[in-house]
């Protein structure tokens, strides 16, 4: 446990870092390739934020512990959203923001970091998510 001197950040990093240790566990990644698991964390909420509209990343955002929510806030520009994406666009644009090579595909990246979120988000937020989402994008969210 992270020791930062205040509770509620001590959660926040604690959260953040079994996160990344699901992603990272799910494709046999040591410890010391936590840049890459967070990268594939990066690309994912970013591009999911800019798929929806403004009120539901708002909504998801605000089921995130603080620091994931940071991440996924990062350089939004709530102006420029929804941005209409298909399951290739989305695939696309993640691949575009994660620079590493992963074993199973672009798709199974997605679903790793989306079923480790899952744990923070309720189920009528995830609900509200997909139905946002066109049929064949929505089939990709786990």
């Amino acid at each position: 446990m992270a020791d930062t001197g205040y509770s509620s950040f001590n959660t926040t990093v604690d959260k953040t870092n079994h996160l990344l240790k699901q992603i990272e566990q799910a494709y046999g990644w040591p410890k010391e390739r936590r840049n890459q698991s967070y990268a594939a964390a990066r690309a994912v909420l970013h591009t999911l934020r800019d798929r929806l509209t403004v009120e539901e990343a708002a909504q998801l955002g605000a089921q995130l512990p603080m620091l994931v929510r940071g991440l996924y806030y990062e350089g939004w520009d709530p102006s420029a959203v929804p941005a209409k994406m298909d399951r290739e666009k989305f695939l696309a644009r993640v691949r575009k923001e994660f620079p590493y090579e992963v074993k199973g595909g672009t798709e199974r990246l997605v679903a790793t970091v989306l079923t480790a979120l899952r744990a923070y988000v309720a189920d009528g937020e995830w609900q509200d998510v997909k139905a946002g989402m066109p049929r064949d994008l929505a089939d990709v969210l786990p």
